[in-house]
């Protein structure tokens, strides 16, 4: 679901030159557990102090300090690491210094309501580093640490492709970390359903690491012989200075549509913190989808060099594209489809999974990996093995050992957003025999604005919509159903009759628990039908009062299809 608002504190490289391929594999130099960088190099406590404006030093002086680290989580710190004690929305990191200091971190950094609650860093026994606003300054500081991102210096690294957008984040990021890797190239990814360091898995807990972890994952990839990592880029990210001394070889942009509202001050503030990934300072040159308006204002305002893409047939003027895509066939497991540029350049390309929207993804991956100086033939043959994404359209099939007979069609996707609904609804309409069946819910403690859109987008494009909860969190389960439900339930307006469905009104379901609603579906769907499960996606719990339960809609699923009864004569 949406990136979560910043956990309590203490709890919770300069890239290559565009066209420079990446280089061949290299061998594994370290496989040390977790994303922290035990390897690195320490670093005088003072010359990092040196690099801060403003910093005061209170309790022992520096000399003879030196840094191998730096982490938020006061549980995380080992010998050598610096703390960083950050001001949160229910406590201070600074509360939990003393545990840092306990654990081997021989220095903390912190403000001055930090440096109050830690009495200028008495009875500590380690020097205290106060600054105005330490998370702005914690990037820079662990790239130092780590010899990473802008002060990598001569220091081998890998290639980058950050993506960012609303919807297509992963799937885009695991098209380009599964086309290099098909190639030859050792590869890393960061994103949200995992992070993966030259093929070991690392578990995500958020889209885009704290500036600390994704710094030690880098440096962490330089041991391994990583060639080239995808990155996905958030906008809570880039807001919070999580990729802070981080500059990507590559930047690609999605899409804008409605999300994260209940952190961001509307959709200008939402599309700006995107659009400062293509920057200088976070970027060296950007590809961008331009279907939407969101993508061709960022073309034309970006502060770095971009090329376009499109696949939109009938472009609006001033939606020249430098490339575009156009679908040529399709069928439920993907599309084939031709990316054509500017200047005649062709390239034949396979979409793995089915819809348009993924064939925009597919298309920017392909750019990108040509704007980082990969080969075309290598980009073709990498992508037709990229493989399918985790929770993204993902199929779900019965049990081996279920009773034989025939049974709907379920796919898991990660959809929470109104376009990713409609979209996702819409690519699986073609392949659908009988009825199309969505199971629905929104998250809790996040964008409300976004509920009954959610429930009128599925009702546009279902023939049934089965509203159930997703992750509640802390708020009331039926009230979030309840906005979703309105927004189901209401007439479609007069000026968007835009729809998939063959005829008659949708049929709309509630049904709480998640378990039964996916149960219901596969009945309301009938053996010839398909159960879209939207929202959670690859997801593994499901938040509810402050409690993370077991729940991961694929296993869901396979249980209610062993136990639906089939036609014996399937």
């Amino acid at each position: 679901m949406p990136e979560p608002s910043p956990p309590p504190p203490g709890r919770g490289r300069p890239g290559r030159p565009a066209g420079v391929p990446v280089s061949g594999a290299g061998p594994v130099a370290d496989r040390a557990d977790g994303a922290r960088d035990a390897a690195a190099r320490g670093v005088p406590l003072g010359e990092l102090v040196a690099a801060l404006d403003g910093a005061d030093v209170r309790g022992p002086g520096t000399e003879g300090v030196r840094v191998s680290g730096a982490v938020l989580d006061s549980r995380t710190a080992g010998p050598g690491d610096l703390y960083a004690a950050l001001p949160g929305q229910r406590a201070h990191g600074a509360d939990f210094a003393r545990t840092a200091v306990g654990s081997g971190a021989v220095a903390v950094l912190t403000d001055e309501a930090g440096a109050a609650r830690l009495d200028g860093g008495a009875g500590l026994d380690v020097p205290v580093v106060v600054v105005e606003d330490p998370r702005s300054v914690l990037g820079d500081l662990a790239a130092r640490v780590h010899h990473t991102g802008v002060h990598r210096g001569a220091a081998p690294g890998p290639l980058l492709l950050g993506v960012t957008g609303t919807n297509g984040k992963t799937t885009t990021a695991y098209l380009l970390e599964g086309a290099l890797a098909a190639t030859g190239r050792r590869t890393g990814l960061v994103g949200t359903v995992e992070t993966r360091v030259a093929g070991e898995v690392v578990a995500s807990t958020r889209t885009t690491p704290e500036s600390t972890d994704l710094h030690a994952l880098l440096a962490r990839m330089a041991r391994a012989g990583v060639d080239a990592a995808a990155l996905e880029v958030s906008s809570h990210a880039l807001v919070l200075h999580r990729v802070d001394g981080v500059v990507v070889d590559v930047a690609g942009f999605t899409n804008l549509s409605q999300d994260h509202l209940d952190f961001h001050d509307g959709m200008e503030d939402y599309f700006a913190a995107k659009a400062s990934l293509f920057t200088p300072a976070r970027s060296r040159r950007g590809v961008v989808v331009v279907d939407d308006e969101w993508g061709r204002r960022l073309a034309a305002t970006a502060g770095v060099p971009v090329t376009t893409v499109s696949t939109v047939p009938d472009a609006p003027e001033g939606a020249d594209a430098g490339w575009r895509a156009r679908a040529r066939s399709a069928d439920a497991t993907g599309t084939d489809l031709e990316l054509r540029a500017a200047d005649g350049r062709r390239l034949a390309l396979r979409a793995p999974l089915p819809g348009a929207f993924n064939v925009a993804n597919t298309a920017l991956a392909a750019v990108m990996l040509l704007e980082a100086g990969v080969g075309p033939d290598d980009v073709v043959r990498g992508l037709a093995a990229a493989g399918s994404v985790p929770g993204r359209l993902e199929v779900v099939e019965a049990p081996a050992d279920a009773p034989a007979g025939r049974r709907p069609r379920v796919l898991v996707d990660y959809a929470h957003t109104p376009d990713a609904v409609a979209a996702a609804l819409v690519a699986v309409r073609p392949s659908t025999r009988g009825r199309l069946v969505v199971v629905l819910g929104a998250g809790g403690d996040r964008d409300r604005g976004k509920r009954g859109p959610m429930g009128a987008a599925a009702a546009r494009h279902a023939d049934v919509v089965v509203v159930t909860d997703d992750n509640p969190r802390s708020e009331d389960p039926a009230a979030i159903r309840a906005a979703v439900l309105a927004g189901a339930t209401a007439p479609l307006p007069a000026a968007d009759l835009s729809t998939t469905r063959p005829s008659g009104a949708v049929e709309v379901l509630e049904v709480g628990d998640r378990g039964r609603a996916l149960r219901a579906a596969l009945d309301a769907a009938g053996p010839d039908g398909t159960v879209l499960v939207a929202g959670k996606g690859h997801e593994r719990g499901q938040e509810v009062a402050g409690v993370v339960h077991p729940f991961d809609d694929r296993d869901e699923a396979r249980a209610a299809l062993a136990a639906t009864g089939g036609d014996e004569d399937a």
